[in-house]
């Protein structure tokens, strides 16, 4: 008798833990508010998209088009497909700049211009025509600056130079600094 008493109080005790474990994890999961991940997801998505940002002095100063743009409201950034971006100056042919994806910051304050990049500017009277390609650009659309780490080739005319890593200050003064490795060709017309 007295080790059916025992078997007895040794099941009683098993299930009030077993019954006490339980009640702790029910006020525990309560406890504990899940919040689910927050989502990548887009919330939009335009065809054939184009912005224009006007100057102080009313007329275009950059347009960026883009075959497809997707915004995602969680960070307020935009993916874009095949972008462009043109860069217009009063008195000089508007830059014209190429990639195949591109990326806008939320703050619109970075954008990149990933793959290859090729950045274009067309001959006028008294200006040189001038192509670059290179790839992975960021563009400081405000300040009217890019850069790359990576390989770029500027051509104008016969006369090139390459280089890995580039700056380029689109405004007046325009400035192209070549950061390593550069080597290229001249001609003295």
């Amino acid at each position: 008798m007295i080790s059916g008493s025992k078997n007895l109080l040794i099941g009683g005790i098993l299930l009030l833990l077993i019954l006490g474990s339980g009640w702790v994890i029910r006020k525990m999961e309560k406890s504990i508010e899940y919040q689910p991940a927050a989502e990548h997801s887009p919330d939009y998505y335009l065809n054939h998209f184009t912005a224009v940002t006007m100057g102080d002095n009313g007329k275009p100063d950059k347009r960026l088009s883009a075959d497809k743009m997707v915004h995602f409201p969680d960070d307020d950034t935009t993916e874009l497909s095949k972008p462009k971006m043109t860069i217009y100056d009063e008195n000089r042919p508007p830059w014209e700049v190429r990639s195949e994806t591109g990326w806008v910051s939320g703050d619109k304050e970075l954008v990149l211009l990933q793959g290859k990049v090729k950045i274009d500017r067309p001959a006028a009277p008294g200006i040189r025509p001038l192509q670059i390609i290179t790839s992975d650009l960021r563009v400081q659309p405000k300040n009217n600056y890019a850069e790359t780490d990576a390989d770029a080739h500027a051509k104008s005319r016969d006369d090139w130079v390459e280089s890995t890593g580039m700056q380029i200050w689109f405004a007046q003064p325009i400035r192209v600094k070549l950061l390593a490795k550069v080597r290229g060709r001249y001609e003295i017309e």
